[in-house]
């Protein structure tokens, strides 16, 4: 099957930090289904990943998290799910990556594709969605429903790939008002065009932006992006018995400095659940399954930002840059082969 991988973590501009080679097909395990790939989108997980595991010359490591496609056989244990099946996945951690023809997932780990939308467009929205997802509802525990006086949310970055289906998620799901960080005219207008109540300009002081709207402290703050620079405004943000969560890898921290407000800090990584198979492990499968119908229902729109052409060694390439450069606006999502 076509592939693409690397041996060497090398620059993105190097022609051998990605390049095309063919690769023996998966065969499934008890849990596992096998997809034939329709297209993949780019996370800043791909970069790093690339820059801190090496391949071999027998066996080039394949690179890529989210993808959708079609199921064309599936394990001795696998339920729910059938040949002929679209799916979309974020995969795991020590599986092969989905820049190739063919890949396996748990099945656990995988949900039907939305019916109304395409392969490009849904693969946009796997690991963002259970990223999203997991932060909102899992780690900081805000309410589903819309009651009263649910408080303030605070996005440090969301005009990113999980930002930009957080800010959905958080506006159609829960009583928060949104607060949405973003750097640009046209970033801040995406923010507000995937449901933010509020943008702000986190290359400001971020707490001067939120307390011009006559907000004065936020009960949930998200830091999807330079923690560590935004972290004096957050500690003066947050609210008294407030909620902080974080996805990024920020130079070193005092949380000491929350401790008066008694407030809590959370850490989400969406493959916890996957690495350690956790015994609700199954709940990321619940989870896309609620957001396809979300998407199907009209509630979700996919946060495909840009399409980068078809799945080669080039495009990735192309790819990887742009999210290094972070200047991207929503998800980079290459389709077909």
């Amino acid at each position: 099957m076509k592939a693409i991988g690397y041996i060497q973590s090398l620059p993105s501009t190097d022609p051998k930090s990605l390049f095309d080679f063919e690769a023996p097909k998966p065969t499934p395990g008890p849990n596992d289904l096998l997809v034939a790939v329709r297209a993949v989108s780019v996370n800043p997980i791909d970069t790093k990943v690339r820059m801190r595991a090496q391949g071999t010359e027998a066996a080039p490591k394949i690179l890529g998290f989210d993808a959708s496609g079609v199921v064309e056989a599936i394990g001795s244990d696998v339920r729910h799910f059938k040949p002929g099946d679209e799916v979309f996945y974020a995969g795991t951690l020590g599986y092969q990556g989905s820049n190739a023809e063919f890949q396996l997932v748990d099945w656990r780990l995988a949900g039907h594709k939305p019916r109304t939308i395409g392969f490009a467009e849904a693969a946009a929205l796997p690991l963002t969605s259970v990223t999203a997802w997991e932060l909102l509802f899992d780690r900081l525990k805000i309410p589903l429903g819309k009651p009263q006086q649910a408080g303030s949310l605070l996005v440090i970055g969301a005009s990113g790939g999980v930002g930009s289906i957080l800010v959905q998620l958080a506006r159609r799901l829960s009583g928060v008002t949104v607060l949405g960080s973003a750097s640009r005219p046209e970033t801040q207008q995406w923010v507000l065009k995937n449901g933010a109540h509020h943008a702000v300009d986190h290359s400001k002081k971020l707490t001067d932006e939120v307390r011009r709207l006559g907000i004065q402290h936020v009960e949930y703050i998200i830091g999807l992006t330079h923690t560590h620079q935004h972290f004096d405004d957050i500690v003066e943000l947050i609210a008294p018995q407030g909620h902080f969560a974080l996805i990024d890898d920020p130079e070193p921290i005092d949380i000491r400095r929350f401790k008066g407000k008694s407030a809590s800090l959370h850490w989400e990584s969406m493959f916890t659940r996957s690495v350690f198979h956790t015994a609700d492990m199954i709940e990321q499968h619940r989870i896309l399954e609620q957001v396809s119908k979300l998407v199907d229902d009209g509630l979700l729109h996919t946060t495909l930002g840009q399409r980068g052409g078809k799945i080669t060694a080039e495009n990735l390439r192309k790819a990887h840059q742009a999210i290094e450069s972070q200047k991207s606006i929503g998800k980079i999502v290459l389709e077909g082969f």
